[in-house]
């Protein structure tokens, strides 16, 4: 699995788009953009064997939330081994989290190097996610970027395949036609 946080993602809500008035002319709206105090992450999880995602959301990206997340990816996986392919951040090294991991030893941890998170796939996943789920949308509160999460999650695993890290091969090209020159 490749795990990681996205986020913050803040709730922000934009003014409906100035209208024109009866006589032809454009009304002007006062500029009114706010982002509530509330932020929300988005855990992730990634099973590369045949692309399936495990989703999250929560209210801070603490030892708490990551522990529970975990909880999730173990519920996803019910058997083998869990090798769990993150970063290096202080959540998943904390105290709590160690000692979590020690009551269940399916979950094991490989840190990426500081600097490469290009090597974790969960990127690319975060990528497509942004788009379905993200892109253009106006929400109100926390509730609704879970829903959000919760239908995107569900849409892109209806079309998964396994993820495979690195650029796929070039086509094969078909010949091309060949001619005969009479003279």
């Amino acid at each position: 699995m490749c795990a990681d946080e996205l986020g913050p993602v803040i709730p922000r809500t934009f003014p409906p788009a100035p209208g024109w008035s009866p006589d032809g002319h454009r009304i002007k709206a006062e500029l009114d953009y706010s982002r509530g105090p509330e932020k929300t992450w988005v855990y992730g999880g990634l099973r590369v064997a045949d692309g399936q995602q495990v989703t999250m959301t929560a209210s801070s990206r603490n030892s708490v939330f990551y522990q529970r997340f975990l909880a999730l990816l173990e519920d996803a996986n019910p058997t083998g081994d869990i090798y769990v392919v993150t970063d290096n951040l202080s959540s998943h090294n904390s105290l709590s989290t160690r000692t979590w991991l020690e009551d269940h030893p399916r979950i094991r941890h490989v840190f990426i190097p500081v600097g490469a998170c290009w090597l974790n796939l969960q990127e690319g996943w975060w990528r497509i996610f942004r788009k379905a789920a993200l892109a253009g949308q106006s929400f109100a509160g926390p509730d609704e970027i879970t829903r959000a999460t919760r239908i995107a999650t569900t849409q892109l695993n209806a079309r998964a395949k396994p993820w495979i890290w690195g650029r796929p091969p070039p086509p094969t090209r078909q010949l091309r036609r060949r001619y005969i020159y009479c003279l």
